[in-house]
């Protein structure tokens, strides 16, 4: 079969939703209702948000990549749009209802959702058979995470990385940048105003 059609079933399988699942936006607003501290934001990331925290991606040499706070899947899609097909995305949430969402409407053999928290990365990544990730990508409102949690995150995030992967994070308050400091001498940092809300964008390289 042509990559491009094997491609096109795979997207395919992705986007069926099983019947009496709700459409991704619905059920973001409902959590967002639900949790809004934990959900952090009232809308969706942008599709242009997407395409440039990703644009910096080696997707080639990428075997496994990790999503912090996938919530509806608005990044996992397009990952595994992009990822290869001996690639692993794994995605870890403390919300279960997110998480039971992304099992019901994601079917890619290649996506794995782990309900648990960030922090413990490691542990996930090597339960997932892996020893380092290539990229991990977060939405996570670390200004709003209990105290130490956040830097608990950033440091065990550094630790799995293979050097030269990245950290990416997408944020709406710049103190993230506080986060990655003690942990990371590479940050690049980006302004995405085409978003609701406008996102700062950090790149954090493991040299």
């Amino acid at each position: 079969m042509p990559p491009s059609t094997a491609t096109a079933k795979r997207r395919s399988a992705r986007r069926t939703r099983p019947a009496g699942v709700p459409s991704p936006t619905m059920f973001f607003l409902q959590q967002f209702l639900k949790r809004p501290v934990m959900v952090g934001a009232v809308a969706q990331s942008s599709g242009r948000l997407i395409r440039r925290m990703l644009s910096k991606v080696d997707w080639a040499n990428t075997r496994l990549f990790v999503e912090y706070g996938p919530g509806v899947g608005t990044f996992s899609r397009p990952i595994l749009d992009r990822l290869g097909p001996d690639g692993k995305l794994i995605v870890i949430d403390t919300n279960p209802d997110f998480i039971r969402y992304l099992r019901q409407s994601i079917d890619d053999p290649r996506f794995v959702a782990v309900l648990g928290s960030a922090a413990e990365v490691q542990k996930i990544v090597r339960d997932n058979g892996f020893e380092q990730a290539d990229y991990i990508a977060s939405g996570l409102p670390f200004s709003t995470l209990p105290d130490g949690v956040g830097d608990a995150i950033a440091k065990a995030t550094r630790d799995i990385l293979r050097p030269g992967g990245a950290f990416l994070v997408y944020q709406y308050n710049p103190n993230v940048r506080n986060f990655l400091t003690p942990h990371w001498d590479h940050i690049e940092h980006e302004m995405e105003w085409w978003n609701i809300p406008p996102a700062q964008l950090w790149w954090a390289w493991k040299d």
